[in-house]
């Protein structure tokens, strides 16, 4: 079973195209909850079960030092110069590992994948 995803607002609108056409469940911040702050974000993606996509790091500070509630996965692509389908392709990547994401923070640049737990919450 395929993850359903979150797209955070900062998540290119070509790449989110891209992995909707590719049957992938994604939902969007910009298009459903626009200027929803992180925490919001958090708690919708543990609610709803999602996996969040973004190029925010703020995000690991939530759940690691803060405690707002952990989604099932949290993939960080870390910004810089990449090709407009670079995020599609790396998170489509990602879900062929699905067992690898699940449960932790990812970050993902174009050379390499680090992982670290996430505190454990009951919306998992």
């Amino acid at each position: 079973m395929k993850p359903r995803l979150l797209a955070n607002e900062n998540f290119p609108r070509p790449a989110l195209v891209a992995l909707r056409a590719a049957g992938i469940d994604v939902e969007s911040v910009a298009e459903a909850m626009p200027h929803a702050s992180d925490s919001r974000v958090l708690e919708h993606a543990a609610a709803t079960g999602r996996w969040l996509l973004t190029f925010d790091r703020d995000y690991g500070e939530l759940v690691f030092a803060r405690t707002v509630p952990a989604p099932p996965a949290i993939v960080y692509l870390r910004q810089g110069t990449y090709p407009p389908a670079w995020p599609a392709e790396a998170v489509l990547a990602l879900i062929d590992r699905a067992e690898f994401v699940a449960g932790h923070l990812v970050v993902v640049n174009g050379r390499s994948i680090r992982r670290r737990a996430l505190p454990a919450t009951a919306a998992r």
